[in-house]
């Protein structure tokens, strides 16, 4: 399963490694914990709107660049999970056709029994 949270905590780690800075200036800019950016980060913890816009000043980007890159790699992760299914998985009927008799045939005299006879007792 693909989490949104540890695809946006790699997309905003990028972006404070880029600058060259540290989870203490960033945290202290966005006025957030060090330790919940960390979580943030690692995608331990899901960022409210806020706290993604907090990051985002702090980190001067755009919050639609940084959730276009999110969804860039949200569609390479989806691609990647559906390449690894084979295609008889993919492909694989729900339930199996059932052969219909040719049209002028009595539908009861296609059916073949299971059993030869069937024996009821009665108690």
């Amino acid at each position: 399963m693909i989490l949104l949270r540890r695809l946006l905590g790699d997309v905003l780690r990028r972006q404070r490694q880029r600058q060259g800075r540290t989870l203490r200036e960033v945290s202290a800019a966005a006025r957030v914990s060090l330790g919940y950016l960390s979580e943030v980060e690692r995608g331990q913890k899901e960022a409210s709107s806020e706290l993604l816009s907090a990051i985002c000043d702090a980190l001067d980007v755009r919050m639609s660049e940084v959730m276009r890159e999110v969804s860039d790699e949200l569609s390479l992760a989806e691609l990647a999970a559906m390449a690894t299914l084979s295609e008889g998985e993919m492909l694989r009927p729900v339930l199996e056709p059932v052969p219909l008799p040719a049209p002028g045939v009595d539908r009861m005299s296609s059916i073949s029994p299971k059993a030869s006879a069937v024996d009821v007792v009665a108690a």
